[in-house]
């Protein structure tokens, strides 16, 4: 199928939300029950510093349905022992580690950001008509009569009907006021299941299917079934592992049967361009690892070239670090989803 299409299902009664586009999976967005959401704010206690990481440790109490938990907040000077701080989940942890949490709290929708701290009107760099910019700045003002926090304009609202950004702008705006006027301590406002988070964030004009059974009928089970193996068909005889392991990610990059001269460069740049949605789809982060095909010195330049095109392109944070002595590749990626074989096995 050509074009772009979202579908929103359940995979053994977990709802999950994929984007297809030209008939290949490029997106998965999963709900896990068992931890706290990406987004997610609460009302926490610092708990203690922890001397060498520049850090504290925060705790919450257990809130309505959500549980108790402990959060690790980075760049935590000032904050004294016992002092409540409203902090939201900025990332996912390994099991038995504490989440990592930020104190610049965000509320995120389709078309706005509201920025508590961070006054200011802005807009979105990747808008560059100059004409659309001061037309959404001045929407703003004539949409809301006074804007306690900052704003954000978002991408989307380049090519969004301005009755809908209005609406989303108060809508966000609402939202936030109702949240830090909250008291007590824990969850204050959960994080977005997958379905609001592809609303969200899934925004260029694409097909929608919100049947049951949608993910059989458009061949998202067997692109799912084929995310089990950590073989990857690069094609041309081609092909690439990802592997995780307790410490990294793994990514093992062969030519096949493939002895032409050319055979490596091709396959690592046709790795480098997969890497990023491979990882998305698997839900993996941290330190990758990549073991390219053998070549030449002359031949990196192009080859990391090519791997910060590949992961600019990605929605999640990744930094080509660069090369180790034995001529491995290293890329760091933000943790911001949970590994599929762990949502989904």
């Amino acid at each position: 199928m050509k074009g772009r299409l979202i579908a929103l299902d359940h995979v053994n009664g977990v709802e999950t939300a994929a984007l297809m586009v030209d008939g290949k999976l490029q997106d998965l967005l999963v709900s896990d029950a068992r931890v706290l959401a990406l987004g997610t704010i609460i009302r926490a206690r610092v708990d203690r510093p922890l001397k060498g990481q520049g850090g504290v440790m925060v705790t919450w109490p257990a809130r309505g349905d959500a549980p108790a938990g402990t959060g690790f907040l980075r760049r935590a000077k000032g904050l004294a022992t016992g002092e409540d701080v409203l902090v939201q989940i900025s990332g996912y942890a390994e099991a038995g580690k504490a989440q990592p949490v930020t104190d610049r709290v965000l509320f995120k929708s389709r078309h706005a950001i509201v920025t508590p701290g961070a006054p200011g009107i802005n807009v979105s760099r990747s808008i560059k008509d100059d004409d659309r910019r001061d037309a959404l700045k001045l929407l703003v003002l004539e949409s809301v009569d006074e804007i306690p926090h900052g704003l954000i304009l978002r991408s989307s609202a380049a090519q969004a009907q301005d009755d809908d950004i209005s609406a989303d702008i108060l809508d966000t705006l609402a939202l936030a006021e109702d949240v830090l006027s909250m008291d007590g301590q824990g969850v204050l406002m959960p994080g977005d299941s997958a379905h609001r988070l592809a609303w969200r964030e899934w925004t260029d004009p694409a097909q929608v299917d919100t049947a049951p059974g949608s993910f059989e009928d458009h061949g998202i089970l067997d692109a799912l079934e084929d995310l089990d193996s950590p073989l990857v068909d690069l094609g041309a005889g081609h092909h690439m592992a990802v592997e995780p392991t307790r410490a990294l990610v793994a990514v093992d990059v062969n030519t096949g049967r493939d002895t032409s001269p050319a055979a490596a460069l091709k396959a690592n740049l046709a790795a480098l361009a997969d890497l990023p949605r491979q990882l998305r789809l698997r839900g993996l982060g941290g330190q990758i690892t990549v073991d390219l095909a053998p070549v030449l010195k002359r031949d990196r330049r192009q080859i990391e070239t090519a791997a910060r095109a590949a992961c600019r392109a990605c929605a999640v944070e990744t930094e080509v670090i660069g090369w180790t002595p034995l001529g491995h590749l290293e890329l760091k990626r933000k943790r911001e989803r949970r590994p599929l074989s762990e949502v989904l096995g």
